[in-house]
């Protein structure tokens, strides 16, 4: 499987006052909310564009459920996948439907297949501090093309907020949390792990992305390029 195990990791939404829990602090809660990420190669050239919009987002008591609508397009502009996830803020924590955390290079690769999800949904605090470990999270993918059927799984583990650190990106210069994790992947007769570094802005989520070989040398990475709330 080609790409960098993007965790799903990107902004999401809230259109009125939130609640006294203040769910949402790495994943803006504005319904409405528009996000552009560009990915690259380890070349650094430009593989296309994930498009994330807050389409909808509702509260019931403690718990405010959200639904984010994805449009992944080519370097041209052309589409090539849409989709959705849902997630949930309670109790202070944001949990990620884990059909997000397939990279969206992996979406555009099956686009055209049958694809069954299943795992445990990925959690982020609203509250991060340096030395945070945070619980691990997995994907399982079934494919069936023709009959074919290829089981690929994705075990996100030793997520752990490193450090704080300013970044600047097209859509300018955010202050972040660092969070590590490795990516184990099992599919067919391959195994491998790949780490992964994800830099969170308080009230804007995801601002970059990187995965690496077992070198250290980058393998895709991910940038915010445009965002609106």
């Amino acid at each position: 499987m080609k790409g960098s195990l993007i965790l799903f990791c990107l902004a999401l939404g809230l259109s009125y006052t939130l609640p006294a829990q203040n769910c949402g602090n790495y994943y803006p809660m504005v319904e409405g909310a528009t996000f552009e990420y560009t990915n690259y190669n380890k070349k650094g050239k430009k593989e296309g564009i994930a498009k994330y919009k807050v389409s909808e987002v509702n509260t019931s008591g403690d718990v405010t459920n959200a639904t984010m609508s994805i449009e992944l397009v080519d370097e041209e502009g052309k589409e090539l996948y849409k989709t959705d996830y849902k997630f949930a803020c309670t109790d202070n924590t944001v949990s990620i439907d884990y059909e997000s955390l397939i990279p969206s290079s992996t979406l555009q690769q099956f686009k055209d297949m049958e694809i069954d999800v299943s795992g445990t949904d990925l959690e982020l605090p609203n509250d991060l501090s340096v030395g945070q470990e945070l619980p691990d999270a997995n994907v399982a993918i079934k494919v069936s093309m023709n009959g074919i059927n290829m089981n690929t799984t994705v075990d996100m583990i030793n997520r752990k907020v490193e450090k704080k650190e300013s970044v600047t990106t097209p859509a300018g210069t955010f202050d972040c949390y660092v969070i590590y994790n490795d990516n184990k992947m099992k599919a067919m007769m391959v195994n491998s792990t790949m780490g992964s570094r994800i830099w969170y802005s308080e009230g804007v989520g995801m601002v970059k992305q990187e995965s690496y070989k077992k070198n250290g040398k980058i393998i895709t990475s991910t940038v915010l390029t445009a965002f609106s709330k």
